[in-house]
């Protein structure tokens, strides 16, 4: 395993564009549960399934129900970013790393610093009203009960992709513009499961792919280099030069 991180430190080395492709798996060293590990959202229990809870079915039946899930569930607003989301921002401000494409909503590679952040779910920290459009801040939501609702009577709704509801365009673009210019990829704490988003790797035209997961993926035989290891023990002994 050192000698994939020598590799690994290497190929960083030598790129001069890399784009990073994250999951949950990049979050649940900050303490943020992921949905398919087996201490996941989805092995626990509730009243419904949580992909049912987090479906734009649900939120439009049983917005009372959804919210008091979101509240318990999903907003980690004390959560803190870790040795990956440090690292990927480190090499961004050095200009090694062009962008992070996401499916995490937390928010979190913004709070350690990155800026071209393409967040392919959207995030928690945004949401607005269905009639009037006006932001409502995260901290209203996680303090508030019931469902949030806005001054002119409209129910504000995270700005979070549902299950059910596409994703946005102009994020699908930026992020694939991205990956086509990418000559490393590197893709960490996915499982490359959920779709349309793990999709966006076939995109990828440039000289070597990494995989780094805790467990192997369907697309560690097509990687250049695959590393069974939390994506955060990795890249914290990476070297920014």
């Amino acid at each position: 395993m050192e000698e994939k991180i020598r590799i690994l430190q290497r190929w960083i080395d030598e790129s001069r564009t890399i784009v990073f492709f994250g999951g949950a798996g990049v979050s649940t060293e900050s303490g943020i549960p992921d949905f398919r590990s087996v201490d996941g959202l989805y092995n626990q229990k509730y009243a419904w399934p949580p992909e049912e809870i987090l479906s734009r079915t649900f939120f439009d039946a049983r917005p009372e129900e959804f919210y008091r899930f979101y509240r318990d569930k999903m907003l980690c607003l004390d959560a803190r970013p870790n040795a990956a989301h440090e690292k990927l921002a480190e090499l961004e401000a050095v200009g090694k790393l062009r962008s992070v494409v996401t499916q995490n909503i937390d928010g979190l590679h913004q709070k350690a610093g990155s800026k071209r952040v393409w967040e392919l779910h959207g995030s928690v920290h945004r949401n607005y009203c269905m009639r009037c459009h006006k932001p409502c801040s995260v901290e209203e939501i996680k303090e508030g009960t019931g469902v949030p609702k806005c001054a002119c009577g409209g129910t504000i709704k995270p700005d979070v992709v549902l299950y059910e509801e596409g994703l946005d365009s102009a994020t699908m673009e930026g992020a694939v513009t991205d990956l086509r210019a990418a000559d490393l990829l590197i893709i960490g704490g996915t499982s490359l499961a959920v779709y349309p988003a793990a999709g966006l790797i076939n995109y990828f035209r440039g000289e070597r792919l990494v995989l780094i997961n805790k467990s192997p993926t369907p697309y560690d035989g097509r990687a250049d280099l695959a590393i069974n290891l939390p994506i955060g023990q990795v890249l914290g002994q990476i070297k920014v030069r």
